[in-house]
């Protein structure tokens, strides 16, 4: 082959190498983009799950009655009924958790050099280059006057400063000021460099911190403990909680033991009006007291009410919902001697009882909202109280119990039931309204995952957001050259990473501020 074949020949193409596949997929993995994405579907995913009404959801049986069976077939193929819980749901949350740490390990190199290796000096063309520059003529008795004065100012606005000397190669120029690009000449220059809340740069990774914070307390709440109901009665003694498991419309329950008994020994319900019914719209808090047995701890007594929830040993006990049934708190009997003479009145707890001067006593046995006798037995037709009677156990002091019923409407002296008792025409007078029963919530969470997620990681992705949105990183440079006449040319330029309308106005004033001891 010959020299000019040789030179003639198509020199082989060299391509440039692509990255391997698992540096491909991890730069996809940790694109901001990706996380957006999935944020995005994250969103659209929990408002899905509130505009459809999830299986855990009191009133969940009659939504689910009225859907079609095709929806009923979708939505539940689909999970729509458990979104929170379902397994995409997780897995996305996961992929975002990972895009996070990826991110985060890939940008956090270039913050953290704001804080370690502030950029304190800039060439010229830097500076010329920022939105915020202006060039000031400055006429001191020497260099040092002039940094002085550029540090004071900076630091009446609120800068930390810096000096520095850097040397700069630069094209020599002519008499008319163009570029000799055949000649290159060394300047010296001083800087003054300000910055302010340069942190502001680590913002974003404290954000990133608070959310998986966030996720991963709620995974080990999720993981680790689970959710239960306790019907509290006064009186009663229960060493178990119903566990609750849903799936669709049906709800399985079943009891777990406990490593301690709880023990009702009051509710209580605060009324809007005294007088009207024990429902929801009439009702300002309940109050359930429990006292706990632990055989390792001993006697712990507590008060759970609406916003006052109380925790032990994992276990968080909420207000969940009454057994709207009518019963009373406490009673005001008022007691009429059959023989004659003043009445007596005395005061009842539920559970309770009194003791009357002539030794007789008086103990609780139930109430009936609204009283009749079904088969010669005491029974109630309704929940409300349009028949309210306390029903209670009398012993005279030779030791004769009986049944004594006091009703609140005025009963006809002819009736049997109504008829005196130990001595007494009994009635009653007064009382306060309460349910036959709360329901307490249950929350057990031994490693206090949801106490870490929200507290630390709720209120914390709130305090960094407030920190990345409402603060900036505000830095400011001046370059000091001094002229042939004697006087300091100071280039002057600034930015921000958010809030520039901020960081313009503040520009301005210290521009000013130095111009205003300066010539043009």
């Amino acid at each position: 082959m010959s020299a000019a074949e040789d030179t003639l020949k198509a020199k082989e193409v060299v391509r440039p190498r692509s990255a391997p596949i698992l540096n491909q997929i991890l730069d996809f993995l940790s694109s901001v983009g990706f996380g957006i994405v999935l944020l995005c579907v994250l969103v659209a995913l929990s408002m899905l799950g509130m505009l459809i009404i999830q299986q855990n959801v009191p009133g969940f049986d009659a939504y689910y009655a009225s859907l079609t069976p095709a929806e009923k077939l979708v939505f539940g193929s689909l999970g729509f009924f458990d979104v929170y819980y379902s397994w995409y749901y997780k897995f996305l949350l996961l992929l975002l958790s990972l895009n996070i740490v990826l991110a985060s390990i890939d940008h956090f190199p270039t913050a953290w050099k704001y804080i370690t290796k502030p950029k304190i000096y800039a060439t010229r063309g830097f500076l010329l280059k920022q939105k915020q520059n202006a060039t000031i003529t400055v006429k001191t008795a020497d260099q040092n006057e002039t940094i002085a004065r550029i540090t004071g100012v900076f630091r009446k606005y609120g800068f930390k400063t810096q000096t520095a000397q850097n040397t700069e190669n630069v094209y020599a120029t002519d008499t008319d000021g163009k570029k000799i690009y055949s000649e290159i000449i060394s300047r010296n220059y001083f800087y003054v460099f300000g910055e302010a809340g340069r942190f502001n740069r680590l913002g974003a990774y404290i954000v990133h911190v608070a959310l998986l914070t966030l996720f991963l307390g709620h995974f080990v709440a999720l993981q680790t403990g689970f959710d239960a109901d306790v019907r509290m009665t006064p009186g009663e003694l229960t060493d178990q909680i119903q566990l609750i498991q849903f799936n669709l419309d049906q709800k399985e329950k079943y009891n777990v033991q406990l490593p301690f008994t709880i023990d009702c020994t009051d509710i209580q319900q605060r009324l809007i009006n005294p007088n009207g019914e024990i429902g929801v719209t009439n009702t300002l808090d309940w109050r359930t007291q429990i006292k706990i047995n632990d055989p390792e701890y001993g006697e712990t007594v507590a008060d759970v009410s609406l916003n006052n929830p109380f925790s032990y040993r994992g276990y968080r006990f909420f207000q969940a919902q009454t057994v709207p049934v009518g019963s009373a708190r406490t009673m005001k009997l008022e007691l009429t001697p059959e023989k004659g003479g003043a009445p007596l009145t005395v005061d009842l707890m539920r559970n309770g009882s009194a003791n009357l001067p002539d030794g007789t006593k008086i103990e609780y046995d139930s109430f009936m909202p609204d009283f009749v006798l079904t088969g010669g037995q005491p029974d109630t037709r309704s929940a409300n109280y349009n028949n309210p009677a306390a029903i209670l156990i009398v012993t005279t002091p030779d030791g004769e119990k009986s049944k004594v019923y006091a009703f609140s409407n005025k009963m006809p002296d002819n009736i049997p039931i109504g008829a005196p008792r130990a001595g007494f025409k009994w009635r009653l007078s007064e009382f306060e309204k309460a349910p036959l029963a709360h329901v307490l919530s249950i929350k057990y969470d031994p490693y206090q995952g949801a106490f870490i997620a929200w507290y630390f990681g709720g209120f914390g992705l709130i305090g960094a957001l407030i920190f990345v949105f409402f603060f900036s990183h505000r830095r400011i440079w001046a370059q000091i050259e001094q002229t042939e006449n004697g006087a300091f040319k100071v280039v002057l330029a600034g930015n921000a990473n958010r809030n520039h309308l901020g960081f313009e106005d503040k520009f301005k004033k210290i521009a000013d501020d130095l111009a205003a001891r300066s010539v043009e």
